[in-house]
């Protein structure tokens, strides 16, 4: 598995992922805005064992990182929200590519908005036009009014066509709560809003994937499309780019069919000694598959598993250490005592220079508290493990 082509692939990964940089993106609000960019995206998530992925991936990337940028970034018309291959943050510049999931929505292709009557549709536009941003517990306060389009069920239903279809974008989270506001009010001016063809999206798709990653599968360059259309102009794509010798077809026993920037075969990268405890949403583990191939590392998130089952617990974040992924560690954020728990911690072996490892996770843990507001770190139940 370790060959020296794996390892260096491995390395030109994580690289562009910024993961083998303290803080190659910069600092403060323009990193973070660097950083989405350079990802395409970064996934919103709810789970909240700790702080929520969104922040967790970005942190990762821009150490003073602080959760109130994206809001600021909405605000500035920067970044938007809206669906990658779930509810992500994506930069502004690429407003276009989500035409075409709006246009399926909005051609009611996707059955779960078939049936919302266009004039209660219209009625929520029409509100937020006249009375500026709302928010779904706008809905609630007004549940009583029978027969109206404030029944809680079929209004937020509505709203989330109106979002999804490209008529109402997302101007803030309070919290996890939405607020959404006119597409004229978030858009930037000139910025482009044509839908892209097929052509235009799957060289955005694989623009994108070898922006952030530099190697890919097809897989993941398809993630969540099903169109067989978009398939075949992929493949053509890489085709041309392989003719062009812009990227290279790699095709090993650990690693079948994938690609790769030519740059990525031809130089040569050292790995940095730092470790990182990356959320289960981070993009650089997102995909699965090709984590198990180009890492070797088998990675499950088991909050989704009936306790009885799981293996590791609820919520491991994997740990990285240079360029290998050398094991997995569950953590808690106790926010009313300010007290990180690290709950359990799993090691593969054997892990090269472990002292060096040891300080290194020791002070990520440290950081890490502090990054989930905790002035209390608790490593009791890992002690012995780091001791050996």
């Amino acid at each position: 598995m370790d060959s020296s082509l794996v390892i260096q692939l491995r390395r030109h990964a994580l690289t562009r992922q910024g993961l083998q940089s303290e803080a190659i993106f910069g600092s403060g609000l323009a990193a973070t805005l660097a950083a989405i960019e350079h990802l395409g995206y970064v996934q919103i998530d709810t789970i909240s064992m700790i702080e929520r992925a969104h922040h967790h991936v970005l942190w990762s990337r821009v150490p003073d990182y602080q959760p109130g940028f994206l809001n600021q970034l909405l605000e500035n018309r920067q970044i938007f929200e809206y669906w990658f291959h779930a509810a992500s943050y994506l930069p502004m510049r690429d407003y276009r590519f989500a035409q075409h999931r709006m246009a399926a929505v909005r051609d009611s292709t996707w059955a779960n908005y078939h049936d919302i009557p266009a004039k209660l549709m219209n009625e929520i536009l029409l509100r937020v036009r006249d009375e500026g941003p709302l928010r779904v517990r706008n809905l609630e306060n007004n549940k009583g009014k029978s027969g109206s389009w404030w029944d809680w069920g079929p209004g937020k239903r509505a709203i989330e066509k109106l979002f999804l279809q490209g008529d109402l974008m997302i101007s803030q989270r309070i919290g996890m709560e939405k607020v959404y506001e006119l597409p004229e009010r978030m858009l930037p001016a000139n910025l482009d809003i044509r839908q892209p063809d097929l052509a235009d999206y799957a060289g955005y798709l694989l623009q994108s994937y070898l922006r952030a990653h530099s190697v890919v599968t097809f897989e993941q360059l398809t993630h969540l499309h099903t169109n067989p259309a978009l398939k075949k102009t992929m493949r053509e794509l890489l085709e041309a780019q392989i003719a062009s010798h812009q990227i290279e077809e790699i095709s090993s026993a650990v690693l079948p069919k994938a690609y790769a920037e030519t740059s990525a075969l031809t130089q040569a990268l050292s790995a940095a000694p730092y470790v990182h405890l990356l959320s289960p949403f981070d993009n650089a583990i997102i995909h699965r598959k090709r984590l198990n191939q180009l890492f070797g590392y088998d990675y499950k998130l088991e909050c989704y598993v009936p306790a009885a089952k799981r293996k590791y617990g609820y919520f491991c974040l994997p740990i990285l250490f240079g360029d290998r992924f050398v094991g997995r560690i569950d953590c808690k954020a106790h926010r009313q005592e300010q007290r990180l728990q690290v709950i359990s911690i799993h090691l593969e072996s054997p892990i090269n220079k472990p002292a060096l490892f040891a300080e290194a996770l020791m002070q990520k843990l440290k950081q890490f508290a502090f990054f989930n507001g905790c002035k209390h770190l608790d490593i009791q139940n890992i002690e012995g493990v780091l001791a050996t």
